[in-house]
C-alpha cells in the first residue's frame, strides 16, 4: 500500500466518522460534505494513474455528486404536471434541508405581477425635515437657548420659534424667518458652511433666507429611496420564503412578479408588500388645545366634538390636566342593509369611508406648517363577549416632527401579555443604543404627556409618559377583538418592522394575474427546439470524432448539470429566454472540444505521438478557447448589468455556462485524454475516421 492510497483511507475513516456525526447532529450540508469527501479520498486511493491525476478525477466525481444532490429538489419541482403530480420524487431528508432550487419563471408558468411606484417627494420631506432639525438645533444655540448638546426640549422649541420659525413649503425648500429681521445675521458663514454641500441658499425677502437641497442631492435621495425600497421589498418577500419571486426596478417603479397560482399566497403578498411599515412616536400638543378653538358651525354633520381630560405634562412636580376637545366620527351600523358589526369586508369599507370623511374636514383647517393630526382607531367593546370592534375615528392634534422613527429599530417580536387575565397581543419592538437614548431623553423631558405611537400615518396608541423609560425598550398593542386575528396582524407586524420600514410610501400602479406569457405550445415549441439543437450537435460530435465525440458529449452534459446547480444555488428562476442560454453554451463548450480536437488532428498529421499530440493540441488550443470565452463572457456582463426581465435571465445563464464551460470542456476533457495516452496506452487516438 503506498503512502497516497494510506492516506486516502485514513480520510474515508474521518469522513465516514464525521457524516455519522453530522447525521446525529442534523446538520445536512455538513453530512453532505462529508460524503464528498469520502467520494474523493475513493478516487484517489483506486490503484490506477499517478495520484496527481487521481486528485483531480476525484474532485470533478465530487463535483458531479454535489451537482446532482443541490438538483434533487428541482428535478421534482420541474417534473410537475399541470395538475401537481411529481414525475420524480425527491427524497424527504433531502426536500427538508434543501431550500433552494430552480423554478420556473413567469412566462413559463404564469403568476403575479404588481408594479409599485415609490413616493420619492416622501423621502425628500424627510431629508428636509431633518435639515430642519439641525438648523434649530443651531439657531437655539446661537441665540443660547439650547447648550448644543441633546435634543431640543419643548419649552426651548417655544422661546426659539419666538424669535424664529423655519417653514417647510415644498419638499425641498427650507424657509427660515426671522421675527427680527437684524436676526438675519444669525446665518453667518460658519452656519452657511454647515450646510453648503448639500443645500443651496437661494433669493429671499428681508428678514428671510430660503435653502433649497441642491439638484444632485435631490437626485441622490430619489435614487436612493428606489433602492432602499427595493431592498426593503426583497427582504419581505425572503421572509415570506418566496424564492422563485423576482424583484426589479424601473425608474420610480419597482416590479415584483411571483410565478404560479396561488391566490391566496397573492394577497398576503400584496399585504405585506403595501405596508411602508414607516413607525413613528410623536408628542401630542395637548397644551395647545387646537380643536377647541375650531367654530363649531364648520363642523358637519356626522362628526361629533368630545371633550377629554388631557394631561398636560408636570409644574414643580405637580400633574397638570386640562380638558380638551377633538373630533370623532362613527360608522354606521348598517350599510347596505348589512351589518358592519358582523360583516369584516363592510367594516373596513365604512371605516375607510368614514376615514376620508374626517380627513376631508381637517383639510379645512388652519394647521399649521410645524403641526400634523393624526387619526387612531375606536373600538366598542362588547362586555358579553369581551371582544371589541372598531367603530370610527377620533383626531389627536400632534407635532410635526417625530422624535423617534423606526430608523432607530434593531428587532421586532410578537408576544402574549396575560397579567390582566385577557390576553393581550403586542409586538416588543428593540431600539438601537441611539434610538434608546433619544427614546430615553424624551420621555424623561415629556412627563404625564401624551406620546403617539403612529405607524403607517394611523396612530397605534397614545399613552400616558408615566416616567423615564430607559432600556431601549417599547411596544405596540394589537387592540383588542378576535385573539386569531391578533396573531395574524402582529405576526405581519413583526415581519415588516425586522425587514425594514420603505424609506417612502409605495403605491400600486399596476396589477396583473397572468397565465403563461408565451403559450403552451411557444414553450414546448421553445423546449423542444433548445433539446433538438443540442441533440443535433451531441450526435454530429460523436459521428464526426468518435472516441473523443463521445468525450465531448459527456463534458457538454456535465457542463448544463453544472449550470442548473449554480443556478438552483442562487435559487434561480428558468425562464425561455434562459433555456436558449442553456442551449447556446453548448454551442460554446463544443466548440472549445472542436478546437482541441481538430488541433489534436493537426499534430498526428505533422507526425507526433500521440501523448505529444495531445499535449500540444491543448496548448495551442487553449489561447483560442481562453479569447473566445472571454469575449461572450464581457458580453454577457454588460448584458447582466444593464438588461432587465429576459434579457437580464438570458445573461444570467451565458455568464455561467461561459464558467462551467472552461471547466468541462478543457480541465475535465483533459482528464480522460491522458488516461487514454498514460494509463491505457492506446495506439490508436480516436478523433475522426482518418485515425
Amino acid at each position: 500500500m503506498t503512502s497516497s492510497q494510506r492516506n486516502s483511507l485514513i480520510v474515508i475513516a474521518v469522513s465516514g466518522a464525521a457524516g455519522y456525526a453530522f447525521y446525529s447532529a442534523d446538520n445536512f450540508w455538513g453530512l453532505v460534505l462529508s460524503g464528498l469527501a469520502a467520494i474523493w479520498a475513493v478516487v484517489t486511493a483506486l490503484p490506477v494513474m499517478d495520484s496527481a491525476w487521481r486528485i483531480k478525477v476525484g474532485f470533478v466525481v465530487a463535483v458531479f455528486f454535489g451537482s446532482v444532490v443541490a438538483l434533487l429538489p428541482t428535478f421534482e419541482d420541474l417534473s410537475r404536471t399541470k395538475d401537481g403530480h411529481a414525475r420524480f420524487h425527491c427524497p424527504t431528508y433531502v426536500r427538508d434541508n434543501i431550500t433552494f432550487g430552480v423554478v420556473k419563471g413567469l412566462d413559463l408558468q404564469g403568476g403575479l405581477r404588481l408594479v409599485y411606484t415609490v413616493e420619492v417627494e416622501e423621502a425628500l420631506r424627510d431629508k428636509r425635515d431633518k435639515f430642519a432639525d439641525e438648523m434649530r438645533q443651531s439657531l437655539a444655540t446661537g441665540y443660547n437657548i439650547h447648550t448644543g448638546e441633546g435634543l431640543l426640549k419643548q419649552p426651548e422649541l417655544k422661546l426659539l420659534d419666538e424669535k424664529v420659525h423655519i417653514y417647510t413649503p415644498e419638499s425641498a425648500v427650507l424657509r427660515i424667518k426671522f421675527k427680527d429681521p437684524a436676526d438675519v445675521k444669525m446665518i453667518d458663514d460658519r452656519f452657511q458652511q454647515k450646510f453648503s454641500q448639500e443645500l443651496a441658499r437661494m433669493k429671499s425677502g428681508e428678514g428671510e433666507v430660503v435653502f433649497k437641497l441642491r439638484a444632485e442631492v435631490e437626485t441622490q435621495t430619489r435614487e436612493r429611496a428606489v433602492t432602499q425600497a427595493k431592498d426593503t421589498v426583497n427582504r419581505r418577500v425572503d421572509e415570506l420564503g418566496l424564492r422563485e419571486a423576482s424583484v426589479t426596478t424601473r425608474d420610480e417603479d419597482i416590479i415584483v412578479e411571483v410565478p404560479g397560482s396561488n391566490r391566496a399566497q397573492f394577497e398576503e403578498i400584496k399585504e405585506i408588500i403595501r405596508k411602508t411599515a414607516r413607525l413613528e412616536f410623536k408628542m401630542v400638543d395637548d397644551e395647545a388645545d387646537f380643536f377647541g378653538k375650531v367654530d363649531e358651525k364648520s363642523v358637519p354633520e356626522g362628526i361629533e366634538i368630545r371633550i377629554e381630560n388631557a394631561p398636560l405634562g408636570e409644574d414643580k412636580g405637580q400633574k397638570q390636566n386640562a380638558r380638551r376637545q377633538f373630533f370623532s366620527i362613527k360608522i354606521p351600523a348598517e350599510v347596505d342593509g348589512k351589518s358592519t358589526k358582523e360583516d369584516e369586508v363592510v367594516r373596513v369599507k365604512a371605516m375607510q369611508a368614514a376615514l376620508d370623511k374626517l380627513k376631508e374636514f381637517v383639510k379645512t383647517l388652519d394647521v399649521p406648517d410645524d403641526h400634523t393630526v393624526g387619526y387612531e382607531k375606536t373600538e366598542d367593546y362588547d362586555p358579553d363577549t369581551g371582544h371589541a370592534t372598531e367603530d370610527g375615528w377620533r383626531t389627536f392634534y400632534l407635532r410635526g416632527r417625530a422624535d423617534v422613527t423606526g430608523e432607530y429599530i434593531t428587532d421586532a417580536q410578537r408576544s402574549i401579555d396575560q397579567r390582566s387575565g385577557v390576553p393581550e397581543v403586542y409586538v416588543a419592538i428593540t431600539f438601537s443604543p441611539a434610538g434608546a437614548d433619544r427614546f430615553e431623553q424624551i420621555t424623561g423631558d415629556n412627563i404625564n404627556r401624551r406620546f403617539a405611537i403612529i405607524l403607517d400615518d394611523t396612530i397605534n396608541s397614545a399613552p400616558v409618559i408615566r416616567s423615564k423609560i430607559g432600556g431601549g425598550r417599547a411596544s405596540i398593542t394589537m387592540g383588542a377583538g378576535d385573539p386569531d386575528q391578533q396573531l395574524k396582524s402582529a405576526e405581519k407586524l413583526e415581519m415588516v418592522l425586522r425587514s425594514g420600514a420603505l424609506p417612502a410610501p409605495i403605491q400600486l400602479s399596476n396589477e396583473s394575474i397572468i397565465g403563461p406569457t408565451l403559450g403552451d405550445d411557444a414553450i414546448a415549441k421553445g423546449a423542444t427546439g433548445a433539446a433538438a439543437g443540442v441533440g443535433l450537435v451531441l450526435m454530429f460530435m460523436v459521428l464526426y470524432y468518435r472516441g473523443s465525440g463521445f468525450v465531448a458529449d459527456a463534458a457538454v452534459l456535465f457542463n448544463l448539470l453544472l449550470q442548473l446547480a449554480i443556478l438552483a444555488s442562487f435559487s434561480g428562476t428558468l425562464t425561455l429566454p434562459g433555456i436558449a442560454g442553456l442551449a447556446l453554451t453548448v454551442g460554446m463548450a463544443v466548440d472549445a472540444n472542436v478546437l482541441i480536437n481538430e488541433r489534436i488532428r493537426e499534430e498526428l498529421r505533422a507526425g507526433r505521438s500521440i501523448r505529444a499530440a495531445v499535449e500540444a493540441g491543448y496548448d495551442k488550443a487553449f489561447t483560442a478557447i481562453v479569447d473566445g470565452h472571454v469575449t461572450i463572457f464581457i458580453s454577457g456582463l454588460i448584458l447582466a448589468q444593464y438588461g432587465t426581465g429576459p434579457v437580464k435571465g438570458f445573461a444570467i445563464t451565458l455568464i455561467i455556462g461561459i464558467v462551467a464551460s472552461l471547466f468541462t470542456s478543457v480541465f475535465c476533457t483533459r482528464l480522460v485524454f491522458d488516461y487514454w495516452v498514460r494509463g491505457a496506452k492506446v495506439k490508436r487516438l480516436s478523433v475522426g475516421a482518418e485515425f
